[in-house]
C-alpha cells in the first residue's frame, strides 16, 4: 500500500488550497510594500496592538511560553518528535514536508524580512513574523499529514487559523511584532505550505513511477 498524498485527493480541495495559497501571497506582497522600510506602527497596528499588549500574569507566562517555541530550541522541541512519529509510522513523504515544508516557511519568512526592511524596537527586523510563520506552517504540516477526508480542507484551514492567532497574539502581547507582521507571518505559511506540498507529492509520485 502506497503512502497517501500529502494534498487533498480530491481535486476540489485541492484547488481550494491553492487558491486560499495564491490569496495569501497577494495579503504578504501587499502587506510587504505598505509598511517597508517603516519602523512605526499603523493605524490598525495601533489600535489593536493597544488592546492586546501589556498582558499580566498568568497570561503572560503563557505568552513567553508560545515564543520560546517559536526560539530554536522549542521549535527543535516540536519538531523533531513529529520528524521520528513520522519515520516511525513509515511516512517519509510525510517526513520530508516537516523538514522541507517548515524550513521553506521561516526561511521565506526571514527573506521576506530583509527584502520589506520594516523595523520595531529600534533596527528589529519584524516583517513578516518568523514565530507565527512557523507555528502556522507546523500545524499545516500535522493536519495535512493526519486528514484526506471531504472535511479535510477545513481541518487544515482552522488548524492554521488556532496555530497562527495563538502565537500572533503572543508575539503582540509580548510586544515583539506588530499585529499586521502577525498577519504577514500566517499568511507567508499559508502561501508556502501548499506550493511546497505539492512538490513533495509530485517528487514521491515520480521517484515512485521510477522505481523497478
Amino acid at each position: 500500500m502506497s503512502e497517501p498524498r500529502l494534498l487533498p485527493e480530491h481535486p476540489r480541495h485541492a484547488v481550494v488550497l491553492g487558491l486560499v495559497a495564491v490569496l495569501a501571497a497577494l495579503v504578504v506582497a501587499v502587506l510587504g510594500v505598505r509598511y517597508a522600510g517603516e519602523g512605526e506602527p499603523g493605524g490598525v497596528d495601533a489600535r489593536l496592538a493597544e488592546a492586546l499588549y501589556g498582558v499580566e500574569p498568568p497570561w503572560r507566562s503563557v505568552a513567553l511560553a508560545m515564543d520560546s517555541l517559536g526560539e530554536p530550541f522549542g521549535a527543535a522541541a516540536l519538531v523533531v518528535p513529529i520528524l521520528a512519529g513520522c519515520l516511525l509510522l513509515r511516512r517519509p513523504r510525510a517526513a520530508v514536508f516537516v523538514v522541507v515544508g517548515v524550513g521553506l516557511a521561516v526561511g521565506t519568512a526571514t527573506l521576506l524580512k530583509h527584502l520589506a526592511g520594516r523595523t520595531i524596537h529600534g533596527d528589529n527586523l519584524s516583517y513578516p513574523s518568523g514565530h507565527t510563520a512557523f507555528a502556522t506552517s507546523l500545524a499545516l504540516v500535522v493536519a495535512m499529514a493526519a486528514t484526506r477526508r471531504a472535511a479535510g480542507t477545513l481541518f487544515v484551514v482552522a488548524a492554521a487559523l488556532v496555530a497562527g492567532a495563538v502565537m500572533g497574539w503572543a508575539q503582540v502581547a509580548l510586544g515583539a511584532h506588530y499585529p499586521t507582521d502577525v498577519l504577514g507571518g500566517w499568511c507567508t505559511a499559508l502561501a508556502v505550505m501548499p506550493a511546497t506540498a505539492w512538490l513533495v507529492d509530485r517528487a514521491a509520485d515520480q521517484l515512485r513511477r521510477d522505481r523497478p
